[in-house]
């Protein structure tokens, strides 16, 4: 499965073996990704999963992953879980990125989020989608806003990471938003009026 806009850089596919090569040897340190590293974890436990034959995104799963390729190289993955709101089922998306080294700093993660976006507001049901990073995090904070998301508030001490809980910034976009900014033709953000501004 792959997934992507005329003219875009970046593209949403299944998974590779390659993949996991790249993975395995960009695994992520306190010293290289402090926002994404949460502990070791088990080596190879994507390329088990891919060999053992572990279920495609499919159109339409509130629940999945799928790796980010730029300009023709693997630089990441994105993924995306339901949050339920109350006892009706109709969930909330909340979507993740990790890139490599290699691929940040490039405008990759703002296009594979809101190419993520764009695919889930196609092929669910999805009114809402949202993402949460770290506080300090300002380069994710400005990433989602320019992929189209709302700075909606912080989650206090909501997220353990380094030894300690830290405060998340919770983003989001209604399909409502999303319509909106679409009919008026423009790829931009909807103003909010909040920056990642420190």
């Amino acid at each position: 499965m792959t997934f992507t806009l005329p003219g875009n850089p970046v593209l949403l596919r299944s998974y590779t073996l390659e993949d996991c090569a790249v993975l395995e040897a960009n695994p992520a340190t306190l010293d290289s990704d402090r926002f994404s590293f949460f502990g070791v974890q088990t080596p190879g436990r994507m390329r088990r999963q891919l060999e053992s034959g572990g279920p495609p995104a499919q159109y339409g799963d509130v629940t999945g992953q799928l790796a980010v390729e730029a300009e023709g190289s693997f630089v990441g993955g994105v993924s995306w879980h339901p949050v339920h709101y109350g006892p009706i089922p109709a969930p909330a998306i909340n979507i993740g990125i990790g890139l490599v080294p290699a691929g940040r700093g490039k405008g990759y993660g703002t296009e594979a989020q809101r190419l993520l976006t764009i695919y889930l507001f196609s092929c669910t049901t999805a009114y809402r989608i949202e993402a949460a990073t770290d506080v300090e995090n300002l380069a994710e904070q400005r990433s989602l806003e320019k992929a189209g998301f709302l700075r909606e508030g912080i989650l206090r001490g909501s997220h353990y990471r380094e030894g300690k809980y830290n405060d998340l910034v919770m983003y989001g976009i209604t399909r409502a938003d999303f319509e909106e900014t679409r009919a008026a033709g423009s790829a931009a953000k909807v103003s909010t009026g909040f920056t990642a501004a420190r």
